[in-house]
């Protein structure tokens, strides 16, 4: 029996072995696995394995913190995040540019975890007039009411596509006439010295780990912000509302 948790209007938690396993093999759309620390025994193993084979995240917790999520539903150790957010997909966002018959602007996740973050970026993308945002379906933070609220609502308001493979589906941008900039700490050039006009999508990596070796090989530029100080880098939600605020500004030139 699939038994459901308190969630929100955005997701549910499904709780106990069983269930979350026929979640996991019925294609439902579970976003993030909780495992109780120190439970790997078992069909727990077997949930981890499926969960990895998928790109779902999975995080262990405490008992209370399990038990607080589940509001006194029997547990098993285990709880999915199952997501009733609709997804679009790439092309549904390609042809919404078209349809405004705007040049497209897109910016493309590579595995931003945190919830808060997320939303800071759908915040800022749909305040600019991004017309998309791109996410990975591995290790990327699903859209919850965290996201939703950090998000201010926005996310109600933009597309959001995931994508199985983001160096892939940047090849198919780029046969669309698209050119992709990398934000990278490394690159010479600062962001100031790119021209965002036209067809663009912006790259915007990990929090710890920055954008993906083959997904930098397959952009067309990289670039940076200027860093002066002891930090080596900004908050993920902050440089990506740099680069699209400064792209905003060189579109309105026209």
């Amino acid at each position: 029996m699939v038994l459901f948790g308190k969630g929100c209007n955005m997701s549910d938690y499904i709780f106990g072995r069983n269930a979350v396993l026929e979640a996991l093999e019925c294609d439902r759309k579970v976003e993030k696995i909780y495992i109780l620390k120190g439970d790997l025994k078992g069909s727990i193993n077997k949930i981890i394995g499926k969960a990895k084979a998928n790109g779902i995240l999975i995080s262990e917790i405490d008992k209370n913190k399990l038990e607080n999520m589940a509001d006194g539903i029997v547990h098993q150790g285990v709880c999915a995040l199952i997501s009733s957010f609709e997804y679009s997909t790439v092309e549904e966002i390609l042809q919404g540019a078209k349809d405004k018959n705007e040049d497209l602007f897109l910016v493309i996740l590579d595995e931003i975890e945190d919830p808060h973050n997320f939303g800071a970026i759908i915040r800022t993308c749909e305040a600019v007039g991004v017309h998309g945002i791109i996410v990975s379906k591995r290790n990327q933070a699903p859209v919850t009411s965290i996201v939703q609220k950090s998000s201010a609502g926005a996310v109600n308001h933009i597309k959001i596509a995931k994508v199985a493979n983001i160096a892939d589906t940047i090849l198919k941008l780029q046969k669309e006439n698209v050119w992709v900039y990398g934000a990278c700490g490394e690159a010479e050039k600062i962001y100031t010295d790119m021209d965002f006009k036209g067809n663009i999508a912006i790259v915007i990596g990990n929090e710890g780990k920055g954008i993906g070796q083959l997904i930098r090989k397959r952009c067309d530029f990289l670039t940076k912000l200027p860093m002066k100080g002891k930090v080596s880098s900004l908050n993920a939600s902050n440089a990506c509302a740099i680069l699209v605020y400064e792209a905003l500004r060189q579109r309105d030139e026209n």
